[in-house]
């Protein structure tokens, strides 16, 4: 083999290793999203369109639908909500909130501003 040959080996060789690393990456990223309830992709409800409730409780304040006695109105967006938190076993965060979903009815959700590191709420 002439040297170009060997280089072209080599290219070739290198860049299997980095379309596998690449792979591994984005497989690693999807399963970190799923273990934590994160997720890229656009969820296919709106929470501006759900009329949350200011509460608070043991742990302060807090957002919830529907009101404590009231029945949920079964919008599209409502509905996919509870599609997407019982996919992710009750628990998700979603731009700057987690949502939780409430064990005793599975109907009620709840929200609040997410923590970051270090104990700050709020922004990324």
């Amino acid at each position: 083999m002439t040297l170009d040959e060997d280089f072209a080996l080599f290219l070739e060789d290198f860049l299997d290793m980095l379309n596998a690393v690449e792979a591994s990456i984005v497989k690693m990223r999807q399963q970190i999203a799923k273990l934590v309830g994160v997720s890229e992709e656009k969820p296919k409800w709106d929470p501006a369109k759900i009329r949350w409730v200011q509460v608070s409780g043991a742990s302060g304040p807090y957002e919830r639908y529907p009101a404590e006695g009231a029945k949920p109105e079964a919008s599209e967006d409502y509905k996919n909500l509870l599609e997407d938190l019982k996919a992710h076993n009750g628990k998700l965060v979603r731009g700057e909130y987690f949502y939780w979903l409430f064990s005793g009815d599975q109907a009620t959700v709840g929200r609040k501003p997410r923590k970051e590191l270090g104990g700050k709420a709020g922004g990324r």
